[in-house]
């Protein structure tokens, strides 16, 4: 569900501090590598 939500803001260009929550997200646990890794990769683009 947060990855979704992550992804689908990523999409729509709300990336105001973004990746300092994916960093935060990843740290805690809520996200796994796999699904970090791409959301930074779109970040990225």
């Amino acid at each position: 569900m947060l990855y979704r939500t992550l992804m689908r803001m990523i999409e729509r260009g709300q990336i105001d501090g973004i990746e300092n929550k994916l960093d935060i997200f990843y740290a805690a646990g809520k996200i796994s590598e796999a699904e970090y890794s791409e959301l930074v990769g779109m970040l990225n683009k």
